[in-house]
């Protein structure tokens, strides 16, 4: 087991974490418009439509890995690809953030966990990126890939739901962090394009 794979894994899905997405700005905007706790159900809603994501891939890669050398390294090559091509998209955006304060119609608790469960699993791009984020960290010879894959599932989906949870629990610093420092939507345009250019580079190098 290569310890130090793992803890590369867990670095980089922190750093996605912190990133600004679509999810954590979801979760940000909940938490300011109904509260925290909202926050927090968002955030589990979110993170556990990650098992969907991370069974796809388990159970569409695990074989082909196992059967054949080269086209898991293509698979690497393609996801480093698309990293470089997300670091990309990043750059064109404005470094802007919408971060809304305003009161919504407050929904139940339990349709919030849906709705932000919902948002996961039909959402293409995260089955997408775990095929470019996932195969790189296989961290052992001798568990099968099945196996590994649900690991780093799983440890992607306690970190992510650690750092959405921090970032729910303080909405209102953050948010007035935004509106007192209006350069600060660039610094982590910035980030968010280091950390995907830093995973597509260790993807070509670990071939």
């Amino acid at each position: 087991m290569d310890i130090n794979l793992l803890a590369g894994f867990v670095f980089a899905t922190a750093a996605l974490a912190i990133s600004p997405g679509p999810d954590n700005i979801f979760v940000l905007t909940q938490s300011l418009s109904n509260g925290v706790k909202y926050g927090l159900v968002t955030t589990a809603g979110l993170v556990s439509g990650c098992i969907i994501h991370t069974s796809l891939l388990a159970f569409g890669l695990s074989a082909i890995i196992k059967e054949n050398d080269n086209i898991f390294l293509i698979l690497k090559s393609l996801g480093a690809i698309y990293l470089v091509f997300l670091a990309f998209k990043v750059y064109k955006s404005p470094g802007t953030l919408l971060v809304s304060k305003e009161k919504q119609p407050k929904k139940k608790l339990k349709s919030m966990y849906w709705q932000g469960f919902t948002m996961n699993v039909l959402n293409p791009k995260v089955t997408i990126f775990f095929l470019a984020f996932f195969p790189g960290f296989l961290f052992s010879k001798s568990l099968s890939p099945f196996v590994q894959f649900y690991i780093l599932g799983f440890i992607f989906m306690i970190i992510s739901f650690i750092f959405f949870a921090l970032i729910s629990i303080l909405s209102g610093v953050i948010f007035k962090q935004f509106k007192e420092h209006n350069n600060l939507g660039d610094v982590l345009k910035w980030f968010q394009i280091f950390v995907f250019l830093g995973i597509a580079v260790y993807l070509f190098f670990s071939q």
